[in-house]
């Protein structure tokens, strides 16, 4: 980039910069946005397939995860990662609707192309996207229907729609029950915390045989083969430190001229770890976890007094395990009383899954729980978590804000009907954006209806007719490809997942709108999926800054 003075060129940028501007930098932008929104489209819905992921060491993921599979791919280009952020921001927010937001955001862009090619300024564009966004906003919130916490009902229809299309769904119903359950455990005045929904994975066994247990399981076993393998009516002592005797802080030297004052030292330290053990058996502990290590002399005293203790205990199983039951930690096991001790009906190792771990359960009230997940094979077991930490999502947000909306594109259809009338009260070229993003909106149950396997046109003319007519939950049944009533039908998701969506959607599509000049400090053409030598030089869109996005194109074609 040079600046002419009288004869004299002045460089502002290095020689590797690059630059591309106006028309040819959204263009840019735009096309790469888009290619991401249609790399995950497919995945959209009960029937959206799945994608297969290989990383460079050969790690296979196969999911249908929206937010996953844009992590896994190695996506180059700036404005692709923008809309990456989205399906983040939405996972964070909510935990499911990933799709949902990127499919829109790339549909904001797709339309927005058309009128820039009319002429419309891009900040017009921009302007009316975002009263179209609140418009929608204050629309689905007057249409959210109230949901209460202890509905379990509708929670569970929630928890179920969100593994609707995704690997668990053959036992949604089972699954379904175990998320409302372990939510509904874990919620406080505080509201609810899905840390406190431990998710265990074990290979072996049908998905079907997955469990909810009402405490928690700890990933050791016990540290002496002479203590009990389970204990009823547990007495929990959590131990901030270990059952051995402390190593000096200085170095230290002892000259030792008698045997006997060797016994001597051997004979405090051992009525040290006795005491130790003395003071958990008055506090009326039978469980200790210790954080640190368990002298093997004070593993003797403790096997003799029936104690099973687990040491080398990691700090969040601590936390909860002092959530789940009730239990204190202490840092000096000396000063241990019995209303530090946390109850449980019963700790005892069992084998799951081929492995050895120490179940803590049968606890009432517990405020942490565990959720055993089974499957198959390690890659339906992975996919089964990622289905049910949306669901986790979902129904911790529905607990947060009691309102839900129904599913099935019926939202988006009558929104899109909804704002199509609000654009005849916007002046001037706003309007045109306003209309815009309601055509945009469309994308979700036109993309239902193609990943079913259904008419999209015709769907959409049945869904319109059926909002005209006033059903404002009438949804496209991806399985019959019939318009029917979502609410009846027990499909509904969380308010916030539409309002989540739409808002992230816009920004990002609004932000990338308003960018008319990419300049990049050196090269940014690596990275091209199948150009090993990298002397083809850059490919994809204008400029070397295209490069990153030939790599992303590669991608998403092969995807």
């Amino acid at each position: 980039m040079a600046q002419q003075m009288g004869n004299q060129p002045l460089i502002v940028l290095s020689e590797d910069s690059q630059r591309t501007s106006g028309e040819d930098a959204q263009s840019m932008n735009i096309t790469a946005g888009k290619a991401v929104a249609e790399s995950v489209r497919t995945t959209l819905g009960p029937k959206g397939m799945d994608k297969m992921l290989v990383d460079s060491t050969g790690e296979v993921v196969v999911t249908n995860d929206g937010v996953t599979i844009l992590k896994e791919m190695d996506i180059e280009h700036p404005a692709a990662n923008m809309i990456v952020e989205v399906a983040e921001t939405q996972e964070t927010e909510v935990g499911d609707g990933t799709t949902t937001s990127v499919v829109v955001s790339g549909e904001l862009l797709s339309e927005a192309e058309d009128l820039l090619e009319q002429d419309i300024h891009a900040t017009t564009l921009a302007q009316g996207y975002r009263q179209a966004a609140e418009k929608a906003k204050e629309l689905l919130d007057d249409a959210a229907i109230d949901v209460s916490a202890d509905d379990a009902e509708t929670l569970e229809k929630i928890a179920a729609t969100a593994m609707t299309g995704k690997g668990a769904e053959n036992a949604k119903d089972a699954l379904s029950s175990l998320v409302v359950r372990a939510v509904q455990s874990v919620a406080d005045e505080n509201g609810v915390d899905t840390d406190n929904v431990k998710v265990e994975k074990v290979t072996g066994g049908a998905i079907e045989n997955s469990e909810l247990i009402e405490g928690v399981i700890v990933d050791k076993e016990r540290v002496s083969e002479n203590m009990p393998y389970g204990v009823e009516d547990a007495k929990i002592a959590l131990v901030d430190d270990g059952l051995e005797v402390k190593e000096t802080e200085i170095d230290t030297e002892v000259n030792v001229t008698d045997p006997d004052q060797l016994q001597d030292f051997l004979d405090q330290e051992e009525e040290q770890l006795k005491e130790m053990v003395d003071s958990l058996k008055e506090a009326g502990a039978n469980v200790v976890f210790a954080d640190s290590g368990i002298d093997d002399m004070a593993q003797h005293y403790l096997a003799k007094e029936g104690i099973l203790a687990v040491r080398r205990a990691k700090s969040d199983d601590f936390t909860r395990l002092s959530r789940a039951t009730g239990a204190t930690p202490v840092s000096n096991v000396n000063d241990i009383e019995s209303e530090d001790l946390g109850d449980a009906g019963s700790v005892a190792q069992k084998d799951i899954g081929g492995d050895e771990r120490i179940f803590v359960e049968d606890v009432e009230e517990a405020k942490s729980v565990t959720l055993v997940l089974r499957g198959g094979t390690e890659h339906v077991v992975d996919e089964v978590e990622r289905a049910i930490e949306d669901s986790l999502g979902v129904v911790r947000v529905t607990l947060e804000d009691g309102k839900v909306m129904p599913g099935g594109g019926a939202p988006e259809t009558e929104l899109a009907m909804e704002l199509r009338d609000f654009a005849d009260s916007v002046g001037g070229r706003e309007q045109l954006a306003v209309e815009a993003f309601a055509d945009a909106l469309e994308v979700i149950p036109r993309t239902l209806a193609e990943n079913a396997g259904h008419d999209p046109i015709d769907s959409l003319v049945d869904l319109r007719s059926q909002h005209d007519g006033g059903n404002k939950a009438a949804g496209l049944d991806a399985y019959t490809g019939e318009v029917v009533d979502m609410e009846s039908d027990g499909v509904v998701e969380p308010l916030r997942v539409k309002t989540q969506a739409i808002e992230s959607a816009t920004e990002a599509a609004t932000m990338i709108l308003r960018i008319d000049d990419v300049i990049a400090a050196g090269d940014l053409a690596g990275g091209q999926v199948g150009d090993d030598d990298g002397d083809d030089g850059p490919a994809g869109g204008p400029g070397g800054m295209g490069g990153g996005m030939g790599g992303m194109g590669g991608m998403g074609g092969a995807m």
